[in-house]
Formats: C-alpha cells, structure tokens, sequence
C-alpha cells in the first residue's frame, strides 16, 4: 500500500490546520507536512500550555484521521502502553474446557488469540488500516525503560507478540510526542523523531487565537485579555496561563458582559487562569491590583 499523504505543501497544512481550528506559524507548518511527507515522528517540545496536545489533535481534526493518544505517567510500562492478555477470560476459558481430552498446547493455542488480548494505544495504531494519528502525550513523564519501547515500535512500526508473531503496521500512524522538557530525553529517540520547539504565541498571534475560538469576543477586550495574560506569563509563577485558559477567560468575561478588562475584573475573576493560590496572590501583589 503506498504511503499516505497527510498534506499536500506546508501552506495546505498551514491552510487545513487554521480550518480546524489551530493558527499554526510557518516553522510548524513546514514541520507538520514533513512528519507527514518523511514518515517520521515529531517531537513538540515546549511549556505546559503552548499547544502541543491540541497541535495532534488539529492535525487528527484537519486529516480525518483517528487520534489514538497514550498518555505517559511515572510508572508507564508495556502492559499499559503495548498490549496484555486479558488472564481473567482466558481462566475462564480454561475452567470451561475439559482438559481430560485436550492437550495443553491445545488449550494454549486456544487462549493465546485475538479474542483475548488486550490492546493498548501503541499496538491499536500500528494495527489500524485507516489514517491514524498517535500522540504520545508527556513523553517525559515516562521511565528511561518506556523510552527504550518507543524506540523498538517508532524504529520498524512493528510488534513482537511471543505467542502471535510479529504484527507490522500496514498503514504507518503519523506520531506526535510531547514533551514538557521536565528532563532530558536520550539523544536516540531524538534521532528518530523531527524537532518542534513550541512557546507561547506572540501578542498578535494570540489574539487571533482568542478571537477565532470565542465568537462575538470585541477586539478592544481581546488585546486587553492578551496584554494581561502576557504579564502573567512575565511574573514567576509556579502555573502560567496556557493558551486554552486565555481562551475560557475570553469566554468568562462574554458570560459575565464584562466588556473592560479593568484591574476589578482582573480580580474578579483571575482564577479562571491562575490556579495556584500563591500565584494569585503574587500577581495582586505584582500588578497592583485591589482585593476582591
């Protein structure tokens, strides 16, 4: 089967992600069609809160395609991420069989098929014949050990089942792992992937950000909404807002008709992007603003 073609030029996928909803700036447009193009995996690194996540979903979202997400947590291993065998039904199978008349290699045989494995996110999209987008979400969250099983799978898109076989992706998944950049990951998975270095946007960029997600938003208010949200990010707080909480504080103040951000709406209602008390108290503090 020929490969896929996910985008036809980096100015389609530029043009087919803003359609779904995700402003995407030149560098990850490019970068974009040639995850497609090359088949290689990208790797989007950057802040909590830039858009990575939504970048794989945009691109599951512009493509048709199926989103098939792993998400990567301390403790992560194969069972979770790969595949498992379902023990309780194949119990039952076994306490239904007579084993008088049955060899084990029969009745193993008989356990160790399709009806009984369990499959987790990595072999569900190697597995899958229809366009398939898998994000591995917060890759740095993983163990050193889950690392070196991405390489196995990202390598040859294929995998190794004892008791199946090798099973080989028939159409390759385009993959997105993110990364938070909470530690380094091995220079060999790197290799293997394209890199995206993913910050917040710029003032203007994300206006249009805001304006293009929350419909009847006033342009006045938006560039408001930005300028603070930017000052917040300037302020050393343990959570800074992320794109998608400027965009439910655009769509709070619709809720509220507060149509001028002045410092009593900031207040107001600032935990809709600070979530940390201390961060709250540090930007009433640094921006000067009164208790509500």
């Amino acid at each position: 089967m020929p490969a896929p073609t996910w985008f036809a030029s980096p100015a389609e996928a530029s043009e087919r992600l803003t359609g779904s909803g995700y402003l995407a700036d030149t560098p990850t447009a490019v970068t974009t069609f040639l995850a497609g193009s090359l088949e290689k995996p990208l790797l989007l690194e950057g802040s909590a809160g830039v858009g990575k996540t939504e970048l794989a979903k945009a691109i599951a979202r512009s493509t048709g395609a199926e989103l098939v997400r792993l998400q990567c947590y301390e403790g992560l291993d194969e069972a979770r991420a790969l595949y498992e065998w379902n023990y309780k039904k194949q119990l039952l199978r076994i306490q239904a069989t007579d084993t008088d008349t049955r060899s084990w290699n029969e009745t193993h045989d008989d356990i160790f098929t399709d009806e009984f494995l369990l499959s987790r996110p990595l072999l569900t999209a190697i597995r899958r014949d229809e366009p398939t987008v898998l994000l591995i979400d917060e890759v740095d969250k993983t163990d050193v050990e889950v690392e070196g099983l991405l390489l196995e799978v990202l390598s040859d898109f294929q995998v190794t089942i004892p008791e199946l076989g090798t099973l080989a992706a028939v159409r390759r998944p385009l993959v997105v792992l993110t990364s938070n950049a909470t530690r380094e990951l091995s220079e060999a998975l790197k290799r293997r992937c394209l890199y995206l270095h993913l910050d917040y946007p710029d003032a203007e960029r994300e206006r249009d950000i805001v304006l293009s997600q929350v419909p009847g938003l006033d342009d006045a208010l938006a560039r408001q909404l930005v300028e603070t949200v930017g000052r917040l990010r300037e302020l050393e707080l343990k959570k800074s807002p992320s794109i998608a909480e400027s965009v439910d504080w655009a769509r709070t103040l619709i809720a509220l008709e507060i149509a001028d951000l002045d410092d009593a709406a900031v207040t107001a209602t600032l935990g809709v992007v600070l979530k940390h008390a201390t961060d709250v108290d540090r930007a009433v503090k640094e921006l000067r603003l009164a208790r509500s």
